[in-house]
């Protein structure tokens, strides 16, 4: 029982570390704070979760085992709450988001502005 216990745990432990260093990458390819903050997020919910879960199960069950899985809970309601007040933070600060025209157009010296959608800009759309 104990071995299923270890390779269940280890397995957990190795797809968090996987979602960790796959959100560490994401920081540092992003174009701006709105997309790493995206980023940033998947690492506190898949890795960090992920990898306190197998944790846990090596922990058994324990005091131990209560505290981690408390500590999950506090990750699982403020990590996104956390997430959301940057983001609105950085809206407020006038930080725009870096859209996929804007690459284009820094991309390619000399290139076109995007056309026009029709909509003015403060009008609601349809």
């Amino acid at each position: 029982m104990e071995v299923i216990a270890d390779a269940v745990s280890w397995v957990l432990i190795g797809l968090g570390s996987f979602f960790l260093v796959a959100g560490a990458i994401g920081l540092l390819r992003m174009p701006d704070v709105y997309t790493r903050m995206h980023a940033a997020s998947i690492i506190d919910t898949a890795g960090a979760m992920l990898l306190i879960l197998g944790l846990v199960v090596q922990a058994g069950f324990s005091l131990l085992a209560l505290k981690l899985l408390f500590v999950i809970a506090l990750l699982f309601f403020f990590g996104p709450v956390a997430s959301h007040a940057l983001a609105q933070a950085a809206l407020h600060a006038g930080i725009e988001p870096v859209l996929a025209e804007d690459r284009r157009n820094r991309e390619v010296p000399g290139a076109a502005p995007p056309e026009p959608t029709g909509e003015q800009e403060g009008a609601p759309s349809a």
